[in-house]
């Protein structure tokens, strides 16, 4: 029971260290709406909401598992959602629209789901990382089709977003591979 303690102090500790640097230079640039960081209450609450959650979600995960690499997979699978979430609630990875955006909701779900049928084993989570990849790689494909911008061309704001799309993928395959290689050894 310490011991649970003492991580969950360590989370909230790295996540106030963590966001006193937004804090910082919101001060620092007075608060003033379109001038260097804006963050308001909320924007803090929900970054901490988000950064301890995900070191929860972590530590509930990864602590049953003395591998290394399952607790890497896990840890390269947390940061790329909170990366994911926190782009996403900032500006949006398909442009500001709402809609298209929801879509790498979608995402996680379908992560979050395959964790739960797979028991967070390590073979069945690599299915769903692979999942998780594919749906990741299919988004700006779809949202291309639904809502093409108002010139067809392959503008930089579209390049950007398949390339960001791409690291995502990236990401997830990582995560992917490291889970089939603790299922490859069979080690606890």
């Amino acid at each position: 029971m310490q011991d649970v303690k003492r991580r969950l102090i360590r989370w909230a500790v790295v996540v106030a260290l963590i966001l006193l640097i937004p804090l910082v230079l919101t001060i620092r640039d007075g608060g003033v709406e379109g001038v260097g960081w804006n963050w308001t209450f909320f924007d803090f609450i929900f970054m901490g909401t988000l950064l301890f959650g995900a070191g929860l979600v972590y530590e509930l995960i990864a602590r049953k598992m003395s591998n290394s690499a399952y607790r890497a997979a896990v840890g390269v699978a947390v940061v790329t959602a909170v990366l994911m979430v926190w782009i996403n609630a900032a500006v949006g990875i398909i442009g500001d629209g709402d809609f298209p955006n929801a879509m790498y909701f979608g995402v996680l779900a379908i992560g979050g789901i395959g964790a739960l049928i797979a028991r967070f084993r390590p073979y069945g989570m690599s299915h769903a990382l692979f999942a998780m990849a594919l749906a990741q790689a299919m988004v700006p494909g779809i949202a291309l089709i639904i809502w093409p911008p108002s010139v067809i061309s392959w503008e930089p704001g579209v390049m950007k977003v398949f390339a960001l799309n791409a690291v995502f993928v990236l990401l997830w395959v990582g995560s992917a591979l490291l889970f089939r290689h603790v299922s490859a050894t069979g080690s606890k």
